[in-house]
């Protein structure tokens, strides 16, 4: 039983509010985790952008990511929305049994 954190950026928390709704809704994330008001600076299109961003941080299992990544950019207000998934490695046990619960079978 394995397991990711994903850590998404959105324009705004409205966004964010969507995008991590569509995720839980369908058992691809058992918990999402929106943090608003992130300055990033980033090059787009040959050339240095600076813009305020939204967190979103959703949970899931490890088999899931690319259903959960294709599920993002068919929702997300970006061309080429930032997803990007890490490992845990180690937690609570029944927080992490809780994600493998709460999310659907890779395989459904």
């Amino acid at each position: 039983m394995s397991a990711a954190l994903v850590y998404i950026t959105c324009a705004d928390k409205s966004e964010a509010e969507r995008v991590g709704q569509a995720l839980v809704e369908v058992h691809l994330a058992a918990c999402v985790n929106i943090i608003d008001g992130m300055q990033s600076m980033f090059w787009w299109q040959g050339k240095a952008e600076k813009d305020q961003e939204t967190v979103l941080l959703a949970k899931t299992r490890t088999a899931l990511v690319g259903a959960l990544t294709e599920k993002v950019r068919s929702v997300h207000s970006y061309d080429c929305p930032c997803v990007v998934a890490l490992p845990i490695i180690d937690g609570n046990p029944e927080f992490l049994q809780w994600i493998h619960d709460e999310t659907r079978n890779p395989e459904a």
